[in-house]
């Protein structure tokens, strides 16, 4: 299902200004910097964005895994490397963009899955994908 994002509210969250290691443990500042504002970061062009739910494991070496949330931007052009949301034969699907000895392709980001080389009317590109919203709790 697709969602388009005309005006988003704001979202605003407590934002510490301690920046918090994923190495070793440190002792945490109880210093808030200020709110955030979720739609700030993650949605450039409201008008342009939209997001959908990742669906399978052909990305998970990207990152992307089963029943992500992934936000689309419409308005970049997809380049060299982008991950982009992308209709082949009718179907949605979520792919790296990759060129080959002058050949373009979507390639999976799992070596269980094969690159799907596309030609000139093949494939259409509905948006580059710029965040993954990944759920670590299950619960």
């Amino acid at each position: 299902m697709l969602r388009l994002v005309n005006s988003p509210p704001k979202l605003e969250t407590l934002l510490f200004s301690t920046h918090v290691s994923a190495g070793f443990p440190s002792p945490a500042d109880d210093h808030i910097e200020g709110k955030l504002d979720l739609n700030e970061h993650l949605v450039r062009r409201p008008a342009a964005t939209f997001f959908v739910r990742a669906s399978g494991e052909s990305m998970r070496d990207a990152g992307i895994f089963n029943g992500d949330l992934l936000i689309i931007d419409r308005s970049v052009t997809p380049q060299l490397g982008d991950i982009v949301l992308a209709i082949l034969d009718g179907e949605l699907t979520v792919k790296r963009l990759k060129k080959a000895d002058g050949v373009w392709h979507l390639a999976a980001e799992n070596k269980n899955y094969p690159s799907i080389p596309i030609g000139e009317g093949d494939c259409a590109f509905w948006g580059v994908v710029t965040y993954t919203i990944h759920q670590h709790c299950g619960r």
